[in-house]
């Protein structure tokens, strides 16, 4: 039986336009797929994967010449022989070619590559993002780009280890923030869960770092807990010679419990002075994003000594929609620093007492000296009471409590001015101290 020579390239130059043939064999499955039109034509290799006949092209001939074709034809018969198949494995490459042009460009744009720790990292942020509060947002983000991206963030995330993962927390150590150091760590391994839930990594290598932190030291704002010294400090808020909008911020920041950022962007619209009621707007409190959006507002009962100082703040400021304007630009509250540096000014150090410092004050005091329930006075905080598993259970708002607690504490605030030594009670059992709000109220 006459079997076909393999080919040749002088039987290819040969060929014709308009040649009856349609293909010409060379060996092993290899062959030429005739153009009816001349010049160019195809080459071809059959084979046989998985029980399936299959064709894959190899290139086009003249630029592709019989001998490169073979060595083509013999590289997919070495993948064939691993259990490899040529056309996927092919597929393989040119995705992985355009892949790499696509980082190319992204890292040329300054963006980071897909799968990268930074890329998961802010995939992750997209998706929890608008769960949070904007300012709390903004940190989280700050913080992954200023102590992590840096190092790890064109990592592949499921190639970061424990070891990479705690020499990033440690450079943030070492600048003694250790609070922060914390918060990066829980970022990162929160950004892992994200990868493992995706199919990027298999497992968290933040989980291996617990207990390898440096514990973060409790920093309370300092607050005054004694009433004498307390009352030094009322006396001298008495005889402030600045302007009246600071003078009036001076002396309900201590008796309203509220956070700084909570009194100085008060609005007359959230005020009725004829009911003593402040009604704070959710999306002004302190809060996460659900409650700042769905929450409820904060009510703060106003005790007469604050309902006067407003009257007389209303005749200057009330023409504006802030209550505690700028000096400068009435369209903009007070400054975040006007209260602490008022308090410079009357000579109490940043080591004594802060604005904030202020709730601590009230918080120790009607619970110490007045005798107030506890759970009442975090409901003035606006705290979230929660059980010992950490869910928040009392929902309770005690609106009337507060209101005779909120007056209690202005006439014992106005009593420590006075230099009265007696405005201390004996301290009830906890069974009685709601009654005690109202008896020393009456």
């Amino acid at each position: 039986m006459r079997t076909q020579a393999p080919l040749s390239d002088t039987l290819i130059r040969s060929i014709k336009p308009g040649d009856p043939r349609k293909r010409l064999a060379d060996r092993d499955g290899l062959y030429l797929l005739i153009s009816p039109f001349g010049g160019k034509h195809g080459w071809r290799l059959d084979y046989a994967f998985a029980g399936k006949r299959k064709t894959i092209s190899l290139g086009i001939y003249p630029s592709t010449k019989l001998e490169l074709a073979r060595r083509k034809a013999a590289q997919a018969r070495e993948l064939l022989a691993e259990g490899i198949d040529p056309s996927a494995a092919r597929k393989d490459a040119k995705a992985a070619a355009v892949q790499a042009q696509e980082v190319a460009a992204l890292l040329a744009a300054g963006l980071p590559a897909p799968g990268s720790f930074e890329a998961v990292a802010r995939e992750w942020y997209g998706v929890r993002a608008p769960e949070w509060a904007p300012k709390y947002a903004e940190k989280v983000l700050r913080r992954l780009e200023a102590d992590v991206f840096p190092y790890i963030g064109a990592r592949p995330v499921g190639e970061v280890n424990a070891p990479e993962l705690l020499s990033v927390l440690r450079r943030v150590e070492a600048r003694g923030v250790f609070e922060t150091a914390h918060r990066v760590h829980e970022s990162c391994s929160q950004v892992f869960r994200y990868a493992v839930g995706a199919g990027l990594a298999q497992s968290d290598p933040a989980r291996d770092l617990k207990g390898l932190l440096r514990r973060p030291l409790v920093k309370h704002f300092p607050a005054i807990l004694c009433p004498e010294r307390l009352g030094e400090l009322l006396r001298a808020c008495r005889g402030y010679a600045g302007t009246p909008v600071v003078r009036a911020a001076l002396h309900l920041a201590p008796m309203l419990l509220l956070r700084p950022g909570e009194l100085r962007h008060a609005r007359w619209s959230e005020l009725d002075l004829d009911k003593a009621t402040w009604t704070i707007p959710s999306a002004r409190m302190k809060r996460q994003r659900a409650g700042k959006m769905n929450g409820a507002p904060h009510i703060v009962p106003l005790p007469r000594q604050a309902v006067q100082i407003l009257r007389e703040l209303r005749l200057l400021t009330g023409r504006g929609e802030l209550v505690f304007r700028g000096e400068r630009h009435h369209h903009r509250p007070m400054s975040e620093n006007t209260i602490n540096a008022a308090l410079r000014a009357l000579g109490f150090g940043q080591d004594e007492v802060v604005g904030h410092g202020f709730r601590a004050t009230a918080r120790t005091l009607l619970a110490e000296q007045l005798n107030v329930a506890p759970e009442i006075i975090e409901a003035q905080l606006a705290h979230t009471v929660k059980d010992s598993l950490g869910r928040a259970y009392n929902r309770a708002e005690y609106l009337q409590q507060r209101r005779q607690m909120m007056q209690l504490w202005a006439d014992h605030l106005d009593a420590l001015e006075r230099g009265d030594a007696a405005v201390a009670q004996p301290a009830p059992t906890a069974a009685t101290a709601l009654t005690a709000v109202a008896t020393l109220a009456a």
